[in-house]
Formats: structure tokens, C-alpha cells, sequence
């Protein structure tokens, strides 16, 4: 039995229900709110001493980390494979869980932090700011947190968030363009599944198309993206109407700065 501890509009936890569907692989679910800090109880920490979502119990042995969990499903569920089989290949799957993992991961979070979660924070007391800052654990996560609540877009860790997704959807194009499908090439695999959640919610918060209104092959691979059922079970038919319109409304209140930061840094490179 397939147990996902999960929370609503998590990107990660969005990375493992689209493995999931594409398996075609029933499970349970058990949602972790984040925001009455249910990540942090004794009882899930003992699932994930991260406090972190998602995670995985597969007949009792539990998974955590979405990219391993996605890999993991694939070698214990092995058909319809979505990992290739040349090695090399394989490698070059891993390349893109990386970018994400390594990069996008953390400037997604900083953007959507500063859109969204940075308003909501706002209107809580002192005492809980202090409270969710105390409860982060980690003092580098616990830094970038509290620059972007003080900074906003002005933070210089939003401005590294938005030079990565510039990075990112570079590299895209440039695979892309050579007329393949999936990132690949003709086999959808965990590559494109691990970029599908972020560039969704870019896409959401009305910043995507700062990136890729000059990029079409990333423009193509994104409109095949999201009409595949899986996309549509694990994230855009479980948003509601007003999921998205707040997502909108936050993410287009920052949207013109984002655009300047965005030429700031292109006119450093230059």
C-alpha cells in the first residue's frame, strides 16, 4: 500500500502525484498543514525529520524527498517506465532534477514567497512571525525567509531566484530547439515532470511569460505539459477558482518589478 503524506498546492508533493498518476497507481493520502505547523509535530517529524512535504510510506518504509520518491516509484513500479534506458540519457534526466533541486526549488519558494506567503505574514501577530521563523530549523533557510518578508522583491535572494529561472529556461530553449518533444527527447520522462510544478506556478502567480514570451520551444513544450491527464489530476483540477485568482492577483502585484530585476540582471551580463 501506497500511503503520500502531502499538502494542498505544494509543489513537491504536485512533482510526486504526477509519477503517481502517470503509474496509474492507486493511493492513500494525509494532508500535513503547513500553516498550523503540522510538519513540525513529534509525530511527522518521526516520518520526515525535515518537516518537510511530501513523504512516502510504501508498505511501511518510508521515502522522503520528491525526486527520490519519484525515482523510487519508477524502480519499484517499473511500467510505463518514465526513466530512460541509455545511461547516458539517464544522466542527463539527473541534470535536470539538479537544476531543480539545486536552484529552482529554492527560487520558486522566494518568489512565491514574496508574491504571497509575505502578505499573509503580514497580517499575523509578532509573536506567530516569530514563531514560524523560529520553527524553519535551518539558519540559511531561516535567512532567506526573513530577507524576503523584510525585502520583498528587493531581496537579494529573489534577485538570485529570478537569475535562476532565467538560467533554467535558457537551457530549455536550447535543448528544445532541436525540435524534440519532451525534454529528452520523444519519451515524456521525470525530467519533464520535475520542471511541469514549478513552471506551473510560475505560470499562476502571471510571471511566466517574463521568461519565455521570446522562448516558443519552451512555449510548445509548456502547452503539451499541461494537457496531459496526469498534469490535469494532480494540479490544475485540484486548484480551485479562487486558488488561482489569489495566486494571479498576488503574483501580478509584483510582476512589474520582477521584469525590472529580470532586465538588471540581463543588462549585467551584457
Amino acid at each position: 500500500m501506497l500511503k503520500l503524506y502531502q499538502a494542498g498546492n505544494s509543489i513537491c508533493t504536485q512533482k510526486v502525484q504526477i509519477t503517481l498518476d502517470e503509474k496509474g497507481l492507486p493511493y492513500d493520502t494525509q494532508n500535513i498543514n503547513l500553516f498550523t505547523h503540522e510538519q513540525y509535530s513529534p509525530e511527522y517529524l518521526k516520518i520526515n525529520p525535515k518537516g518537510v512535504v511530501p513523504s512516502l510510506d510504501h508498505d511501511g518504509n518510508i521515502v522522503i524527498e520528491s525526486t527520490l520518491i519519484c525515482e523510487y516509484l519508477d524502480d519499484v513500479f517499473p511500467e510505463p517506465s518514465l526513466v530512460p534506458d541509455a545511461p547516458h540519457q539517464r544522466a542527463r534526466m539527473r541534470l535536470w532534477s539538479k537544476a531543480i533541486d539545486e536552484g529552482i526549488f529554492e527560487a520558486t519558494r522566494e518568489l512565491s514567497f514574496s508574491a504571497m506567503f509575505r502578505e499573509k505574514m503580514k497580517a499575523m501577530s509578532e509573536e506567530q512571525r516569530q514563531a514560524r521563523f523560529r520553527n524553519v530549523g535551518d539558519p540559511a533557510r531561516t535567512a532567506r525567509f526573513k530577507s524576503t518578508y523584510a525585502e520583498g522583491v528587493e531581496s537579494p535572494y529573489v534577485f538570485q531566484a529570478i537569475a535562476t529561472f532565467e538560467k533554467l529556461f535558457k537551457n530549455m530553449e536550447q535543448d528544445l530547439s532541436d525540435g524534440r518533444t519532451w525534454m529528452l527527447g520523444e519519451t515524456y520522462s521525470l525530467a519533464d515532470i520535475n520542471l511541469m510544478p514549478y513552471v506551473a506556478r510560475m505560470e499562476y502567480l502571471d510571471l511566466l511569460d517574463i521568461w519565455t514570451a521570446d522562448r516558443p520551444h519552451v512555449q510548445a513544450w509548456w502547452a503539451r505539459a499541461k494537457e496531459r491527464p496526469s498534469f490535469k489530476a494532480a494540479v490544475s483540477g485540484k486548484l480551485t477558482d479562487e486558488d488561482v485568482a489569489s495566486m494571479k492577483t498576488y503574483g501580478g502585484a509584483i510582476r512589474d518589478r520582477v521584469r525590472k530585476r529580470r532586465d538588471e540582471y540581463l543588462a549585467g551580463l551584457a
